[in-house]
């Protein structure tokens, strides 16, 4: 998987839209609602990535940062097929599958997104020939092929060929004595057909091209100012006599497949839960093909071979133009060209962890006993709140315990090493390491093991559940006796993805939230049944019935002529019991506005059934990542954010916490982010009730409107020091 530092594009990213469901619910349906309410969630995902498309296809944006949409774009439908095509062609083949939420058959569904997904897929390429790369050639960034070089040029590059590449290379023959070989998912391969002069004899090779290599091999510098680069492929292609010396080398052409990487994990109460998930994970790159991607020039006789041993249909073969997999093009960040990419923005500090006197050092936890305190990533930064939050907290001797969830986390973390240090210095630590958290298993098993070692108690939550909320738990020694400082966050512990996700995190003293955390730690660790909780929601058994009572009595406060109101921030919306709820809201007479980053089932502005209800998505430099729940409630509003979207895995299988924020600063600072999505001088996506998206980034005289990150960029960095927060 490749690394990087841009939004919507890596496996946490995906992985974060995509659910795993191997039967949709069933529907409460008492009638009185349209057959017809629910859009395929299948097809929402891919209008997801199609606007993702249109960032790279968007001359108003630097130009680096277009070429890595169209990586993030590539990225993204690699994990869709991974994970939801896969899973779709799971279930029908076993039997499993029922109709989806639209009562569609899953054959058809996959027959349409098969067709929407050879659509996009052929968009990306030309977005990448016609508007992408002629404007790097512009700028003087040149990916090559080798007819484009001169004497000088291949002579530098059979150096670094001979010196660098070769010794790398396995060239891998069929014939009888050589079965076909394994091709492993997502990487990227030559077809090589060589014919023998001496007998005629045409054969078959298969040349894997080394993903530990640059994608991009950068050519000498020829004194022009251009930064210029060939494609690992194409410098191998134009090497193959070295490969196969004396064979005529008759075609050749690059292949790519992708395989069913989802991992089922059957647990069982007598079996360690590492041991079953690395078990499964041997299996992972086993999964059988999904998809084959071919250049559009390759030959019938390859072309039929791979199917056959691939085994794959026609419906799975995507023929593009080269180069594949433009995942690869993440590897042009690295060309420091700044005037090219998105303005450099350094992180705040949270004005309310700010000392009062700025000679003074920063006292985390003396900020949050005067109030609870709120931080916006990537905004203010997390290395100066959740991060030192956590470090003072190891350093600090009067702190007894800590306990923290861990759902994902970057590779040099810490936080992990926060939590090694406090064990260390004799503090009781507990880590809940969720290690089914998709793509990210085998890193957070070390990390688990890294932890047990340094005398952490590690627990991986409960059978046939993933924890996926963001909690931490401080509980320190103080004058008056034990207290407990809190964060409840929408984003993961991980310092990378917080410079680059959009996300909100609540820090408190309150005595409330701790004991409610206090009692659900205790029910994630141990036996406890006390699930009674007073400022949290928690699935699966209590927060999508309190949402849904929310929504309820925003119809009632409606109904009666009180002000109501409902807002939602949400990465994906699926859920059909929610989704019914706020149907019930519209009708009754509630606004209802959502801001949905990636899916939604939602029907939006049907007539008798939805028309109070308006969708908009914000996609740009940072990934859109919190999860806020607002209701007006008449004139006392009730707040909540926190880690769940309104997918069947978040509510019914997932252990998932909202928070409701009780500091009027804090209400304000939340609608101001809703109010900026949902304003119509923002640049946004609108969902119609068909189902299309519409991008709307300019008035009706032509003037680019507001963006909303640059906005809250703004708005953030104007606060002061020290200002009210209760």
């Amino acid at each position: 998987m490749v690394e990087n530092d841009s939004p919507l594009g890596d496996a946490t990213v995906a992985a974060d839209l995509l659910d795993d469901d191997e039967a949709e619910p069933a529907i409460v349906d008492d009638g009185t609602l349209p057959a017809d309410r629910f859009l395929d969630r299948e097809l929402s995902w891919l209008a997801f990535n199609q606007r993702v498309l249109e960032l790279a296809e968007d001359d108003t944006i630097p130009l680096l940062e277009r070429s890595n949409f169209l990586a993030i774009f590539a990225s993204n439908l690699d994990e869709f097929f991974m994970v939801r095509v896969a899973g779709l062609k799971r279930r029908i083949e076993t039997g499993l599958a029922v109709p989806t939420n639209i009562g569609t058959p899953p054959t058809r569904v996959l027959a349409e997104i098969g067709a929407r997904a050879h659509e996009l897929q052929e968009r990306h390429a030309r977005a990448f020939h016609e508007l992408v790369k002629p404007a790097l050639d512009e700028a003087g960034i040149h990916i090559e092929s080798w007819s484009d070089l001169d004497e000088n040029d291949r002579a530098s590059l059979d150096d670094i060929f001979s010196t660098q590449i070769f010794p790398v290379l396995m060239p891998l023959a069929v014939d009888p004595a050589h079965p076909f070989p394994y091709i492993s998912g997502l990487s990227l391969n030559l077809s090589i057909r060589v014919r023998n002069p001496k007998t005629q004899r045409v054969e078959f090779a298969r040349l894997k091209v080394p993903q530990n290599l640059p994608r991009f091999v950068q050519l000498p510098d020829d004194g022009s100012g251009r930064q210029r680069f060939i494609p690992l492929e194409d410098l191998i292609s134009n090497h193959l006599g070295a490969l196969f010396p004396g064979m005529e080398i008759l075609e050749h052409h690059e292949f790519r497949v992708t395989r069913n990487e989802d991992v089922q994990i059957e647990e069982d109460e007598t079996e360690s839960i590492i041991q079953a998930l690395e078990k499964e994970l041997r299996q992972r790159r086993f999964g059988p093909p999904i998809r084959l991607e071919i250049t559009d020039d390759m030959d019938p006789v390859t072309l039929s071979l791979l199917m056959q041993e691939l085994d794959v249909t026609e419906e799975e073969v995507f023929r593009l133009p080269a180069p594949l997999d433009l995942g690869g093009l993440f590897e042009l960040s690295r060309v420091d060209r700044p005037q090219l990419k998105y303005p450099k923005q350094v992180p705040v500090t949270s004005a309310a962890l700010l000392p009062s006197d700025p000679t003074e050092k920063p006292d985390i936890f003396g900020s949050i006993s005067r109030g609870d305190v709120l931080v916006h990533h990537p905004y203010e930064s997390f290395a100066t709140s959740v991060q030192a939050f956590l470090e003072q907290a190891a350093a600090d001797p009067s702190v007894l315990a800590i306990k923290q969830t861990l759902y994902r986390t970057s590779g040099d973390s810490p936080i992990v090493e926060a939590l090694i240090d406090a064990a260390e210095a004799g503090k009781a630590v507990l880590a809940l390491v969720e290690i089914k958290a998709r793509f990210d298993e085998q890193a957070n098993i070390s990390w688990a093991r890294k932890l047990e070692k340094a005398g952490v108690h590690v627990v991986y939550g409960m059978v046939g559940l993933k924890t996926h909320c963001k909690l931490a738990l401080v509980v320190r020694q103080e004058r008056g006796g034990l207290k407990h400082y809190s964060h409840i966050g929408t984003g993961n512990y991980n310092p990378k993805t917080s410079r680059i996700y959009e996300d909100l995190g609540l820090f408190t003293a309150d005595d409330v939230v701790g004991k409610d955390l206090t009692r659900l730690f205790n029910e994630l660790s141990g036996y406890a049944i006390e699930k009674k909780f007073k400022r949290l929601l928690v699935a699966p058994l209590h927060l999508r019935k309190g949402l849904v009572k929310h929504i309820e009595q925003e119809a009632k406060h409606a109904r009666a002529g009180h002000p109501a109101s409902i807002r939602i921030k949400v990465n994906s919306m699926v859920d059909e019991a929610v989704i019914d709820a706020l149907y019930r809201a519209s009708q009754a007479g509630v606004q209802v506005d959502i801001v949905v980053r990636g899916i939604c089932a939602l029907r939006p502005g049907v007539e008798g059934l939805s028309e109070n209800i308006r969708v908009r998505s914000i996609l740009g430099r940072y990934l859109e990542h919190s999860r806020i729940f607002a209701f007006e409630n008449d004139g006392d509003p009730q707040i909540y954010i926190g880690s769940a979207d309104m997918m069947h895995r978040n509510l019914d299988r997932r252990v998932e916490a909202l928070v409701r924020l009780a500091s009027p600063d804090h209400l304000t600072q939340v609608n101001e982010i809703l109010d900026s999505a949902m304003s119509e001088e923002s640049s946004s996506w609108r969902l119609g009730e068909d189902g299309t998206w519409a991008r709307h980034d300019r008035a009706s005289d032509g003037t680019p409107l507001a963006d909303v990150q640059s906005r809250t960029m703004q708005r953030v960095a104007a606060r002061k020091r020290g200002g009210p927060r209760r």
